[in-house]
């Protein structure tokens, strides 16, 4: 009879349990879920918030590429930027943004693909409550990423069209 009892109290408790870890990777993303390894934490400046870089690619006299999964917890952001070479954005988890100077912000989501043409300031980062995944294509032949401002509340809180 108790453990009835107990299994008909455990039972709903286990549902929700169940419900919130269903949802969990989405909102923060884990090793455990991501493609490529998390990787180390970037501790320079041209970034908000917590940001992990996983190197795959780099760049050499044979390819002018550099390639790398790159992490965002909720809230984190690149400061704008260009690259000269042009930079290819795979997103594959989490949902983040991309914006692109005097044009709107942009949800991404896994699957989505941003072709970021050269020369041309912008940023993109994980939105302000669920984390952000992506693979970062960066053509390195005509030079390294310019960094500039950082990106303001303001910018980075204002809404999606």
């Amino acid at each position: 009879m108790k453990m009835k009892h107990h299994f008909n109290i455990s039972f709903p408790m286990l549902a929700i349990l169940a419900a919130s870890c269903a949802s969990f990777p989405e909102r923060h993303p884990q090793n455990t879920d991501l493609i490529f390894p998390k990787g180390e934490r970037i501790t320079n400046d041209n970034f908000v918030g917590n940001v992990y870089l996983q190197q795959l690619v780099s760049p050499d006299s044979l390819n002018n590429t550099q390639v790398g999964n790159v992490t965002f917890e909720p809230g984190a952001r690149t400061k704008w930027h260009y690259h000269p070479g042009g930079q290819i954005l795979l997103a594959t988890g989490g949902v983040g943004y991309y914006q692109e100077k005097g044009r709107p912000k942009v949800i991404l989501r896994k699957g989505d693909v941003i072709k970021c043409p050269p020369d041309v300031p912008h940023w993109h980062g994980a939105s302000a409550d669920t984390g952000f995944v992506q693979i970062a294509v960066t053509n390195t032949q005509n030079g390294p990423t310019v960094w500039l401002q950082a990106v303001t509340n303001e910018e980075y809180s204002s809404p999606v069209p």
